[in-house]
């Protein structure tokens, strides 16, 4: 049996400080991290399950909806949360947010010209179900431009969060899109490390696309061994 697969691959995971992503020579830790024994982590807390979500939080196109349709391309993202050793992991709370079709979030310190959409929130959760499946319907994110350098632009891209029993386990990380041209100059995705950069590139899928509505996208979620999925918090 091979043990190493219980271990959390490290070699998977960005640096906490990568200079080419310059807000993180600032928030990254300057000492050595502690390890937290087991006995002082939370063993108890909030519980996520099915009554932590309300019917329409897994559907972006319909929870914001205020006086008619949200604009921009209709998708949907389903995927498997999994273990090591590849076994899905049930009743795990999943949490997305990502910018609207131009590029804008619904956020005060998102002040780049571009329009907010009054139908979109840009924000969801579901629950996965007994074979560890989570699936949203929601528009596809635009890029925008950030300020880290000249000239930068985020690719499209929405965001996971990712619970286990409680809070403390949370894990956070960026699904992107296929043939996305800005992914060779965006610093957050090349701060991970080369061998783990396609696992958050999401693939289109014929089979989920709903004809007529929205096209299908895969996105799988690894937490641990030498598949990880990287991680923005490890």
């Amino acid at each position: 049996m091979d043990t190493t697969q219980n271990q959390r691959d490290w070699t998977s995971h960005p640096p906490l400080i990568a200079p080419g992503y310059k807000s993180t020579i600032f928030r990254g830790p300057s000492q050595n991290l502690i390890t937290v024994p087991e006995l002082m982590k939370p063993s108890s807390g909030p519980i996520f399950g099915l009554e932590s979500v309300a019917p329409l939080d897994h559907d972006l196109t319909k929870n914001g909806i205020k006086n008619g349709e949200p604009l921009g391309e209709r998708i949907v993202v389903s995927g498997r949360v999994l273990n090591q050793h590849g076994q899905p992991l049930k009743n795990t709370l999943i949490e997305v947010w990502q910018a609207n079709a131009a590029g804008r979030y619904v956020h005060k310190r998102d002040q780049h010209h571009a329009p907010l959409d009054p139908n979109f929130f840009g924000a969801g959760r579901c629950v996965t179900n007994e074979e560890g499946i989570f699936k949203f319907y929601t528009i596809k994110p635009g890029a925008y431009p950030w300020g880290n350098h000249p000239n930068a632009w985020r690719p499209n891209h929405i965001h996971f969060s990712v619970f286990g029993p409680n809070i403390g386990t949370r894990l956070v990380t960026q699904m992107y899109f296929p043939g996305d041209p800005l992914l060779d100059y965006d610093p957050i995705y090349l701060a991970v490390p080369e061998k783990a950069r396609e696992r958050l590139i999401s693939s289109f899928d014929l089979g989920l696309t709903e004809e007529g509505f929205a096209l299908g996208y895969q996105f799988d979620i690894v937490l641990r061994g030498h598949h990880s999925t990287p991680f923005e918090n490890e």
